[in-house]
């Protein structure tokens, strides 16, 4: 019998949206639906939607699976209900428009509070450490000194609702 690690990637492709059970190298079990395998780890991501409002994502890393089987297949529903739990909620799609003026509020927010920020085509950053995203909230801030980042994303939170709506 095949090895998981062992399989190619296209093998582990058709799991994909299958509703399996997944059997750790302790005999322990995990069923969900494979929502993705990592190509270089084996890395099996598992989707359960066994409460509704509250979906569980569990990773099984790819050293630890003993075997995958399918209970039940999967279904253009099944897919997406899982890609709606990593894809952004389509209400929160910003035009170009509304990005640009976002990435300029944000800027101005910034000077006001003596940061120095520049503009590299769609990413502001600051003091050549930090860098910010669309859509320009907290979440969109990278810096590898965390101290630096909790302070700009502290700046990101506190931006007046006059100077822009909810960055955050």
């Amino acid at each position: 019998m095949l090895q998981w690690s062992d399989r190619s990637p296209q093998q582990w492709r058709e799991f994909v949206n299958q509703e399996v059970c997944v059997t750790a190298r302790d005999q322990q079990r995990f069923e969900g639906r494979v929502f993705t395998v990592d190509p270089v780890s084996a890395s099996v991501v598992l989707v359960s939607f066994l409460e509704q409002e509250h979906p569980s994502v569990r990773l099984i890393l790819g050293h630890a699976v003993s075997d995958v089987q399918i209970v039940r297949n999967g279904s253009d529903e099944s897919e997406r209900r899982m890609k709606s739990l990593f894809l952004p909620d389509r209400r929160q799609v910003l035009s170009a428009e509304e990005l640009k003026s976002r990435r300029e509020s944000l800027r101005l927010w910034l000077e006001k509070n003596r940061i120095p920020v520049t503009e590299d085509g769609d990413v502001l950053r600051v003091a050549s450490v930090l860098t910010i995203s669309a859509p320009y909230s907290t979440g969109d801030c990278s810096c590898a000194n965390e101290i630096i980042l909790a302070r700009v994303q502290s700046l990101v939170e506190s931006i007046p609702e006059a100077e822009h709506t909810s960055l955050s």
